[in-house]
């Protein structure tokens, strides 16, 4: 029974957080490298964008950060938000 509810536990947690979106104008380095496609030194590049640039405006002017293409927007386009 006892393994019954933890497995259950563990896959309410993980269900909810793949469908838990990243707000990029407030993730760190640690929650934006959860994004599909985009690991530490890419992570690292949007916040420094954003320090250097200011809050993203929309998700699409993720674009502008280097290392950021189309087809990584594409992958990453409903994993992430601006605002609230």
């Amino acid at each position: 029974m006892k393994k019954l509810c933890l497995s259950i536990v563990l896959f309410l947690f993980l269900v909810t957080s793949a469908f838990a979106m990243v707000n990029i104008n407030t993730a760190g380095v640690k929650e934006l490298a959860t994004l599909s496609g985009i690991g530490p030194a890419k992570a690292a590049a949007i916040v420094l964008y954003r320090k250097n640039n200011g809050q993203f405006k929309n998700t699409k002017d993720l674009i502008r950060v280097k290392g950021i293409g189309p087809n990584l927007m594409k992958k990453i386009e409903k994993e992430i938000k601006v605002g609230k």
